[in-house]
């Protein structure tokens, strides 16, 4: 066999090609992300789950559950929404109109599938490794009780999927990042706040909380903290991971039918 066709054929396919740049970005990278990905998140647990939750547990805590059991997997998952929609801002932007790297894949073999699908990969996967090491750490805290707690990083994965796509087809279609910040105070902030990461939306007035329920963060908080708390059930569960899963499909239809519509002429 032609020596040359066997190298061809072993080279990673376009979207690999993707995910390794942006892997290897994210090695360069990475100490700038320690704190977003995961030491503010365990600030959040410390202070709220042991502060805060000391006088909140002096009741029943929420639900009969210790109160840093209760908010450390909206946390996680809170996380994992920031990160997804903070690394398919600027970077996405970054890619088309300043640093131009979509431009240069683009002009190999790499499709515009390929490069959404490699990019959201690479988000996902720094997204689960703060989620592994935040994992390690509440459970040495006792802020997961069960084993099962691992399964949350199913909730991770799918809510970083369904917030991440969204917000590349809005960065695939700014022309500045000034809607950047009206996604950030008026979407990001609200949702971390009302989506069940620091209490039950049944403690929000009625006539609000239909709103947080079609909230994909709820869904993920839910399905995480169902998983952390050992008390998976199949129905809710398979609810949420399916509500989940319909934002990641139109999420990435969305991405790519607008990044390919600006970058391909």
């Amino acid at each position: 066999m032609d020596p040359t066709l066997v190298a061809v054929r072993e080279r990673p396919r376009p979207p690999l090609r993707v995910l390794e740049y942006f892997l290897v970005l994210l090695r360069r990278t990475f100490r700038g992300t320690i704190f977003t990905g995961f030491l503010s998140p365990l600030l959040y647990l410390v202070a709220l789950g042991y502060g805060l939750g000391s006088l909140v547990d002096r009741g029943q805590g929420l639900d009969g559950v210790p109160y840093v059991q209760f908010i450390a997997p909206g946390i996680l998952v809170a996380t994992a929404m920031q990160i997804g929609v903070f690394d398919a801002s600027y970077p996405v932007l970054g890619a088309i109109r300043w640093d131009r790297q979509y431009h240069a894949m683009l002009a190999t073999p790499v499709g515009v599938r390929d490069v959404v699908t490699g990019h959201i990969a690479g988000i996902t996967l720094r997204s689960l490794l703060s989620a592994v090491v935040f994992l390690v750490v509440a459970y040495a805290l006792r802020a997961v009780p069960s084993w099962t707690g691992v399964l949350s990083l199913v909730a991770v994965l799918l809510v970083t999927v369904a917030y991440a796509t969204p917000m590349f087809a809005i960065a695939a279609r700014a022309q500045t990042d000034v809607s950047f910040t009206l996604v950030f105070r008026l979407g990001v902030i609200p949702m971390f706040l009302f989506s069940g990461t620091f209490f039950p939306v049944s403690q929000l007035p009625t006539a609000i909380q239909p709103i947080a329920y079609v909230i994909p963060l709820w869904h993920g908080s839910s399905l995480a903290r169902d998983a952390t708390l050992g008390t998976l059930s199949w129905g809710m569960d398979l609810l949420h991971v399916g509500y989940l899963l319909l934002w990641c499909v139109l999420g990435g239809w969305l991405a790519t039918r607008t990044l390919r519509r600006r970058m391909v002429v």
